[in-house]
């Protein structure tokens, strides 16, 4: 997927979500927690940023079998030719997405859009950063049918703004559009982590898919979101590949090679006999309280500012990274995941985030000042000095030593 167009779309996202915060606010619903959201947007930051190296080799994958195996040359201005390429999409995607909860490997890839306990608007940016290295695989067919890369291109991309506005507790049900349409109710079942929500309601744009195979569930009474060992972290890095760590952990657990190999395969849930077997999904506990640490808002209105430069900055990275080398793009990546694995541990009142934070500021300011200087601009890097020196000011007020308590270590899931 060409991510510009998923960028372009962002201040929507933004303003969207703006009003759902507002319309939570007034209505005094706890739609929203800071740093949940901050982490779902993190999430989303990191995946983008990942996709910067992801998109060229899966686009072009496409482009190559289209290229060299298609069956047949569709037209590109046919009406019908766009509306069959997304519908050939979204059925496509219901398969993959089926697959990414009946398979730990692909469940792996998937679980970070699942991790959150709250349901809203930003929970829909809230992606993996290695879905996309998986899922391109299903719509090859579409290739090889011979619907062109730019229909194609438009079609998954339409399909996947079409799923941000489902993510909402705000929408009730919808009549007789729920017959058709995958609606926030059906996709509220989808995050839900009781035993009846799980592994049901995968549709993307049409919920006949759910219907025709036998995955559809019905909202009956509010869920409760998350998964089923919830992850305990605002960490975007941790979120990532805490799964992967889980199951390579049960694998070194294991004996057999056969079960080791089966564990990647299976669903979520399974272990193999000497590890005590399936682990169905338990009931949700009564008493369970959502994962979150008190800090006060003057952290939160640092974590947010600096959250906003990042944010910036991933933007013209995405836009511009062509114009890059490969090593300044690897550095610019690895500076934004930075900033956000140091920022979620301010959030979590880690030991190690002030140091860490003081560090980013320093070579950030380094890097910048001495790139000024390089150029010609020596009042940009003595800007660049004197913003990270009041940054760092502002950090030592509103992160003092006695805030820093070394949260526990977040856990990991078994399923959802």
């Amino acid at each position: 997927m060409d991510v510009s167009y998923i960028i372009l779309a962002v201040p929507v996202f933004f303003a969207l979500i703006g009003i759902e915060l507002l319309a939570a606010r007034l209505l005094r619903s706890d739609y929203y927690r800071f740093s949940d959201s901050m982490s779902d947007l993190s999430c989303g930051m990191v995946q983008q940023v990942v996709g910067v190296f992801l998109k060229t080799a899966i686009f072009g994958a496409y482009v190559f079998v289209y290229g060299r195996l298609r069956v047949a040359t569709l037209p590109e201005r046919s009406v019908l030719v766009w509306a069959a390429c997304f519908l050939g999409i979204d059925f496509l995607y219901y398969w993959f997405h089926r697959t990414s909860h009946r398979v730990n490997a692909v469940w792996a890839t998937h679980v970070v859009h699942h991790q959150s306990e709250d349901f809203n608007l930003a929970v829909a940016l809230r992606q993996a950063a290695f879905q996309e290295a998986f899922s391109w695989l299903y719509y090859l067919p579409l290739a090889v049918l011979g619907f062109p890369p730019l229909v194609f291109l438009a079609a998954v991309t339409a399909n996947t703004l079409y799923q941000f506005w489902i993510h909402t507790r705000a929408i009730g049900k919808l009549g007789p559009l729920e017959w058709v349409l995958n609606t926030p109710s059906h996709h509220r079942v989808h995050h839900g982590r009781n035993p009846k929500y799980i592994d049901r309601n995968y549709a993307g744009a049409l919920i006949v898919w759910d219907r025709m195979f036998g995955t559809f569930q019905e909202e009956e009474d509010e869920p409760v979101y998350g998964i089923t060992t919830p992850l305990g972290s605002w960490n975007p890095v941790w979120a990532n590949v805490h799964y992967w760590v889980e199951l390579f952990g049960l694998a070194r657990a294991t004996r057999r090679a056969g079960d080791r190999f089966r564990l990647f395969l299976a669903p979520p849930g399974w272990r193999p006999a000497e590890l005590g077997g399936f682990q169905p999904a338990p009931e949700v506990d009564a008493a369970y309280r959502k994962f979150d640490i008190a800090v006060p808002s003057g952290v939160k209105v640092y974590v947010f500012v600096q959250f906003l430069g990042a944010l910036a900055f991933g933007a013209v990275f995405v836009f511009r990274e062509k114009d890059w080398p490969l090593m300044g793009r690897v550095a610019a990546a690895a500076a934004i995941v930075v900033t956000l694995a140091v920022l979620s541990g301010l959030l979590e009142r880690r030991r190690w985030a002030a140091l860490a934070e003081r560090l980013r500021l320093v070579v950030a300011a380094v890097v910048v000042a001495g790139a000024a200087v390089g150029t010609g601009l020596p009042a940009l890097a003595a800007a660049a000095l004197l913003a990270a020196a009041g940054f760092a000011l502002w950090l030592s007020r509103v992160v003092p030593p006695a805030l820093t308590i070394g949260a526990a270590a977040p856990s990991g899931s078994s399923r959802r």
